[in-house]
């Protein structure tokens, strides 16, 4: 079978972004079947190409995936107008890919929503099957955060629509986000869960390292080290960090350090707000194999959201498997799936949202049982190898993609 899977964000493991799609993609070709990924140049992501561009695109053979991809120059620091713009563009071209490119199925992640143009028209015009990745729910969660303009959530809804209504399968990220598709209309047997998953042999094979040996001017030997490693944006709601990191150096526990790997728009501002602070430090994005690494060194994970209900069980974050995989135990700051499956399965720790003196006793709780914690760690990997491995999420990925395109159901739709 031959797949079309349009990412604008796909990367390889030499990114400082998720990999899902990069490890999908294999998935399908170990199994058999030929994938061509069509992807925008962004400042997060690392394609394997290296060619030079020729008229805004370049294309080539990434560990058995061909990919195509457009200069975009894409960064989540550019304003909101220039962000849609290249959205706008990334779609426009890619309609023209999905119109001429053979293949045999069209595979759509979002995000952006606009993911989805190619797939409505090479549904309209080619009637090739087409899946739909939902990773966030549109235009619920803008609105939720915030958006107010009429047209924009307008021309959202109308977009979200028409991608369920030309989608022969909808693959759902979250419990939230395959519920809140099933209320559209969309049919409960036509939408399977798949969340992110543990990248177990990537984590596995990385050396540990400690944040006081990497970061020596930023952290002491013996520093109890809680990493964040993410995207710096409104949505993160980083400023429960800050806020938290201020707790504990008001009471004087600068051995406990926050430390913020990533980058976006709301950075800057950040680190302003924590330049006093000797708990709180930030590092530029890396890529994901040397934050394989530090991970594995740190003594706990960040999972760190907005106070927005839509986040709840609406969002897979990338950063919360990874820490699964490293064996470190979670501190998460929202109730919801992930704060539900941390306490059942005692990998960590949950308190509640914008609560920073909660969030600080669990630091510092931490920090003071070292052998809790690290049987907590023990838990949170654990859990990864049994419910989140990438394997066993790659081979429901593969037959159901399968099952697609051979007009059947998937076994265990709406799981």
């Amino acid at each position: 079978m031959r797949i079309l899977y349009i990412h604008q964000y796909f990367g390889t493991p030499e990114s400082n972004c998720g990999t899902r799609s990069y490890e999908m993609a294999r998935a399908l070709v170990a199994a058999g079947h030929e994938v061509t990924m069509v992807c925008a140049s962004s400042d997060r992501s690392t394609t394997g190409l290296t060619d030079a561009f020729v008229r805004g695109r370049r294309q080539g053979v990434v560990d058995g995936i061909r990919v195509i991809e457009f200069a975009l120059g894409y960064s989540n620091n550019d304003p909101l107008l220039t962000r849609a713009w290249r959205f706008a563009i990334f779609a426009h071209r890619s309609i023209w890919t999905a119109l001429k490119e053979p293949y045999d199925l069209l595979f759509a992640t979002s995000t952006p929503l606009t993911a989805a143009v190619p797939g409505i028209a090479g549904k309209l015009f080619r009637r090739k099957p087409f899946v739909f990745e939902v990773r966030d729910l549109w235009p619920e969660l803008p609105r939720a955060m915030g958006m107010t303009n009429p047209l924009l959530i307008g021309a959202m809804a109308l977009l979200e629509r028409s991608a369920y209504a030309m989608a022969d399968h909808v693959i759902a990220l979250a419990p939230g986000i395959r519920d809140g598709v099933a209320r559209t209309g969309f049919r409960k047997d036509r939408i399977t869960l798949i969340p992110n998953g543990c990248d177990l042999d990537l984590f596995g094979a990385a050396l540990p390292i400690r944040p006081s040996d990497q970061f020596p001017d930023m952290i002491n030997p013996g520093d109890f080290v809680a990493v964040f490693a993410g995207a710096h944006g409104k949505a993160n709601g980083l400023g429960a960090a800050i806020a938290a990191g201020r707790v504990l150096q008001q009471r004087g526990r600068t051995d406990i350090k926050l430390l913020l790997i990533g980058s976006g728009s709301e950075k800057r501002q950040l680190m302003q707000d924590a330049a006093d602070l000797e708990t709180v430090r930030f590092v530029d994005p890396l890529p994901k194999l040397r934050v394989a690494g530090l991970l594995r060194g740190a003594d706990a994970g960040l999972q760190i959201l907005a106070n927005v209900p839509a986040f709840y069980d609406g969002t897979s974050p990338n950063k919360f498997f990874d820490y699964l995989a490293a064996g470190r135990p979670i501190l998460i700051n929202y109730p919801g799936w992930l704060a539900q499956l941390v306490g059942e399965q005692g990998c960590g720790w949950a308190v509640r949202p914008q609560d920073p003196e909660a969030f600080a006793d669990a630091l510092i709780a931490a920090a003071g049982d070292r052998q809790e914690t690290e049987r907590r760690g023990a838990a949170a990997l654990a859990m990864g190898e049994r419910l989140f491995a990438r394997p066993t999420l790659a081979r429901r990925f593969v037959e159901t993609l399968e099952a697609v395109a051979a007009g059947v159901a998937e076994p265990g739709a709406a799981r």
